[in-house]
C-alpha cells in the first residue's frame, strides 16, 4: 500500500489523505478521542466526496501517522478529573491550528467543517479562532467543555477509563465492548469494527496520545462565551442513546451558537454506524451545499 502524504503543519507532521476532485469545494473532517482518519470509512468518504466535495481527513496529533508526543499519561488525566493541576503538552487550540495548517499546505482558503466527539469540539475550536476559514460548521455528538452538560454515562466512563488493551487481538475485543457501552444499538457491525480496530492497530495504536488527547480536552475549559458570538452556519447532530456523549452536549451546542440547526437521531449512539450514513451525508451535504 502506498504511503499516505504527509504534510507539515504548526511545527508538526499530519498525515492525510484526499477524496474527489480538488477544484470542489473542501470537507474536512475531523475525527475524534484516541481515533485515525481511518475511523471515517472509505466508502463515507467516498459518498460525501460523490456530493461534490474534496474531502479531506487526517491523523490528529498523537494518533497514527501523525507526530506523536512525550509525556502526560492516565495519571495525568486521574489527576485532571481529580481537580488537580497537571501539565499539558497541548490544547484543543493547537489541534485546531494543526488543522488550519492542513488547509495551508492544501492551498485551501476557506472548508466546510465536520468534526465528530472530540472532532467537534476541536471543529468549534476551528470556528472560533478562525473563522474567516470555515464556510459551515458541523459538530456531531460533540459538546461545548461545559462541565454540567454532555457528560458520560457511568458505565461509559468506566470503559473509556479502563487500562489500554496490550495485544491487538485485544483491541479488538475492546473496541467491540465500547460499541456495546455506547454504540447505536442493534446498528453497528461488530467484524466491520473488528477489521477497522486491526488496521488502527497496525498503524499506529498510541494509548498514552489517547490519555494526552483526554488532558487536552479537560484542559481547554467551556467553549460556550465563544460560541456564543459565532456567526458561521451551524448544524448539530446528536443521537439519543449516546452514553459517552450524552445528549445534552450537542443541546447546548445547538442553544448557544446563533441560528444553529440540530438534527436529533433516534437510536443513534456515540458511533456512525453505516445503517446511518444516508442520513447523515444528506443532512451534511445539504447544509453545507446551503454555504458554498
Amino acid at each position: 500500500m502506498a504511503a499516505m502524504p504527509i504534510a507539515p503543519s504548526n511545527g508538526i507532521e499530519l498525515c492525510y489523505e484526499t477524496f474527489g476532485e480538488p477544484d470542489d469545494p473542501t470537507m474536512l473532517l475531523v475525527m475524534g478521542l484516541g481515533s485515525q482518519m481511518i475511523h471515517w470509512p472509505d466508502d463515507f468518504c467516498a459518498a460525501l466526496a460523490a456530493r461534490g466535495y474534496q474531502v479531506v481527513r487526517f491523523d490528529n496529533r498523537d494518533m497514527g501517522e501523525s507526530t506523536w508526543f512525550d509525556g502526560g499519561g492516565v495519571a495525568g488525566v486521574q489527576t485532571a478529573i481529580g481537580g488537580g493541576d497537571v501539565g499539558v503538552p497541548y490544547l484543543l487550540s493547537d489541534m485546531a491550528d494543526d488543522a488550519i495548517g492542513l488547509l495551508d499546505h492544501l492551498g485551501t482558503d476557506r472548508a466546510h467543517v465536520l468534526g465528530v466527539s472530540m472532532g467537534g469540539m476541536i471543529a468549534q475550536t476551528i470556528a472560533i479562532r478562525h473563522p474567516a476559514r470555515v464556510a459551515s460548521l458541523a459538530s456531531v455528538m460533540s459538546t461545548t467543555g461545559d462541565p454540567n452538560v454532555g457528560t458520560p454515562t457511568s458505565e461509559a466512563m468506566s470503559a473509556l477509563m479502563a487500562p489500554p488493551a496490550a495485544t491487538r487481538e485485544a483491541y479488538q475485543d475492546a473496541v467491540v465492548h465500547h460499541a456495546h457501552v455506547w454504540g447505536s444499538p442493534g446498528l453497528f457491525d461488530e467484524e466491520r469494527l473488528r477489521e477497522t480496530a486491526a488496521r488502527a492497530w497496525d498503524r499506529g495504536y498510541n494509548p498514552a496520545g489517547t490519555a494526552r488527547q483526554v488532558l487536552a480536552i479537560l484542559s481547554s475549559g467551556s467553549r460556550s462565551a465563544e460560541l456564543a458570538g459565532l456567526s458561521i452556519p451551524t448544524l448539530v447532530i446528536h443521537g439519543t442513546a449516546d452514553t459517552l456523549v450524552q445528549p445534552s452536549g450537542g443541546e447546548r451546542t445547538a442553544e448557544v451558537i446563533p441560528d444553529a440547526k440540530l438534527l436529533v437521531i433516534d437510536g443513534m449512539g456515540h458511533d456512525v454506524p453505516p445503517p446511518l450514513w444516508p442520513q447523515i451525508i444528506d443532512a451534511v451535504a445539504g447544509h453545507a451545499s446551503e454555504h458554498t
